[in-house]
């Protein structure tokens, strides 16, 4: 049975150069912390970040700054978790509780990726409704078609993924900072906001609120995945290396998502805190009261376009989260579209019945109803994982040490006092209603506080009640030691992939030698990637079709020393869906392909289509390098 990985179709796609310096590492092992970081600058973090700007000025900075310092530790946690053990936090909650455990753990996972996800609908439709006009009812439903953009992305591979995150991050970055210029903050004020205090009793409230939706509780499994993308050596040497790198990445990441955050608060502070507007709580009141009080119109443009980059963004995180914790709990594995699609059907649901019952004045009040739910569940994530990482068993000696141990459980009963806080007091503001929706919330009220308390008891005592060894015992090198004799079966039928490159020379004469090595065919093959080609597949007949038939040809007649039998044929489209038709198709048992070149900053933004082939095909690749740079292989 083979081993089940984490977000399988990207799993180890990224090579790790090395022999390179520590820059080129660097930007390999660099991506995954900037997927996680836009969960912590989605709309509900504007919400908060502008709520307590406008109310407090720059008092409660120290608040955004102790808020990141715990992202950071528990992020590294997570990222610790997914590199030493191979396991994604979903899947080793899984091999660690019981079946019905795991149940209530993804059930409150959902409903907090679906809550976030509300966030980002609201905000998106808010972005739009700034921008162009566009009435929300309308702007939360052309938020569904974002599903194509993650369909889009997943079939790009990680690398673009990542770095059409790093264009959305750098593109909200640069809208707030050109706000801060704008809006002209009081740098002195700025500093004393470091400084940790309170400046009344109700301020309380709106520390609860940033720290809240700060860390959210999906990124912690999503890491833990993702951070699997590298294709890391299993060695102590390797897993160090990888640490290191990783929680460089996270400092850099969260840290850009920190200065972010706090350039919302400064803005808040510095315009509507200063003008004596105390009680701007609602991103739309904050947009139309930007361009007369910084006196620029564009202002408000680069704020909503900072906020429909936000939703987007958040939005990816939040499909790739909701794929992990599905396979990981309950082993259901859907297509990312499906699954994306799903997601935000159930988001977009309670958003439009909002705006048909309450009308738009009604959507500030679901976004602080979605950043509830995110608070309620964010225990049954970090407790979780500490846990896992102090464990010996599953960790090795790659445990977190006793002071880490310590920070990372003070971290979580800050957080989930907090958040119990902020959550009862939600809660304790519904059952005062009157009516209907009262009476609905005191009658669920009771059961549910009861069954998540009940839960998160056992969650906190299960590893000193039970003491329950791991169900799969990971370690290092997995598997027993194979036994090592002929093949089970001879090539039938080489395949070797050509791009008309500097690497096919080398490509043609290793397949070429194989083959005659093995007395089987080989077949070579070429992907036409024009635009008419990828429209009209073989009838297009355009030139550069006919051109790479024709330069096929003279390969095939090249070869003509090696005594094999050669064919040629002609894909149409991406190589990366393109080959493994043609190989299945043929039978090839084995399949050589030139390395792709690319290096440094070309890898990080392209990535590599060899790593997709590899894990599209379950027959072997044999991945070849150019010895002559320049040489064409006629």
């Amino acid at each position: 049975m083979a081993e089940e990985r984490s977000l399988s179709e990207v799993h180890s796609t990224v090579a790790i150069p090395e022999k390179r310096g520590f820059f080129r590492r660097l930007l390999a092992f660099g991506g995954p912390a900037y997927l996680i970081s836009v969960g912590y600058m989605d709309p509900g973090n504007w919400a908060t970040d502008i709520a307590a700007g406008s109310r407090y000025g720059y008092s409660l900075m120290w608040v955004l700054l102790m808020s990141n310092a715990m992202a950071v530790l528990l992020q590294s946690l997570s990222a610790r978790l997914g590199l030493v053990s191979g396991r994604d936090l979903a899947q080793a909650c899984r091999d660690r509780y019981p079946a019905p455990v795991n149940i209530a753990l993804w059930i409150l996972c959902e409903a907090a990726i679906a809550a976030c996800d509300l966030a980002e609908v609201i905000g998106s439709a808010i972005g739009l409704q700034l921008l162009f006009g566009i009435p929300l009812i309308y702007g939360v439903l052309i938020t569904v078609l974002d599903t194509f953009l993650i369909l889009f992305l997943h079939q790009a591979g990680i690398r673009k993924m990542e770095a059409f995150i790093l264009v959305m991050v750098a593109t909200i970055g640069g809208c707030f900072l050109a706000e801060i210029i704008f809006s002209r903050p009081d740098l002195p004020g700025i500093a004393r906001g470091f400084i940790p205090g309170l400046p009344d009793a109700d301020a309380l409230y709106f520390a609860i609120g940033i720290l809240g939706a700060t860390v959210m509780p999906h990124n912690l499994y999503l890491h833990s995945s993702l951070v699997q993308s590298r294709k890391v050596e299993k060695t102590a040497g390797g897993i160090h290396q990888s640490l290191k790198f990783n929680l460089i990445d996270s400092v850099v990441a969260l840290n850009i998502a920190f200065l972010i955050n706090a350039a919302i608060l400064v803005m808040a502070a510095a315009v509507f805190y200063r003008a004596g507007l105390f009680d701007v709580a609602e991103i739309q009141d904050a947009h139309r009261l930007l361009a007369p009080l910084v006196g620029s119109k564009l202002a408000p443009a680069l704020f909503a376009v900072a906020l429909i980059c936000s939703g987007q963004s958040s939005t990816i995180t939040g499909t790739l989260a909701g794929q992990i914790v599905m396979e990981g709990f309950v082993n259901i594995r859907l297509r990312p579209w499906l699954r994306r699609l799903v997601t935000r059907s159930v988001a977009v649901v309670p958003a439009v019945a909002t705006i048909v019952w309450l009308g738009e004045q009604g959507m500030g009040r679901l976004l602080i109803l979605s950043q509830v739910v995110l608070s309620l569940q964010l225990s049954f994530a970090v407790v979780p994982l500490i846990h896992m990482v102090s464990d010996r068993k599953l960790m090795g000696a790659f445990s977190i040490p006793p002071w880490v141990k310590a920070l990372s459980w003070a971290a979580a009963g800050i957080i989930a006092a907090l958040n119990i806080k902020l959550v009862t007091g939600e809660v304790a503001g519904w059952l005062e209603k009157g009516g209907l929706a009262g009476q609905a919330a005191r009658a669920a009220a009771l059961p549910a506080a009861t069954a998540v308390g009940l839960l998160l008891l056992y969650i906190v005592a299960e590893p000193f009640l039970f003491r329950r060894g791991w169900k799969r015992r990971p370690d290092v090198h997995r598997g027993p030691e194979p036994e090592v004799g002929e093949p089970s079966r001879p090539f039938r039928k080489i395949a070797a992939a050509l791009d008309f490159g500097p690497a096919d020379a080398e490509v043609l004469s290793r397949a070429a030698a194989l083959a005659s090595s093995a007395r089987c065919s080989l077949l070579l093959m070429h992907c036409v990637e024009s635009a008419g080609a990828k429209a009209l597949g073989r009838e297009a007949g355009d030139t550069e079709s006919q051109e790479d038939l024709l330069r096929l040809k003279r390969y095939a007649v090249g070869l003509g020393k090696y005594d094999v039998e050669v064919e040629t044929e002609l894909g149409f489209g991406h190589p990366v869906r393109v080959i493994p038709e043609i190989i299945h198709r043929h039978g090839v048992d084995l399949l050589v392909v030139g390395a792709h070149g690319q290096k440094g900053f070309s890898d990080w933004l392209y990535g590599s289509t060899i790593d997709e082939l590899r894990h599209r095909l379950n027959i072997s690749v044999l991945v070849v390098g150019r010895e002559t740079p320049g040489t064409n292989g006629e």
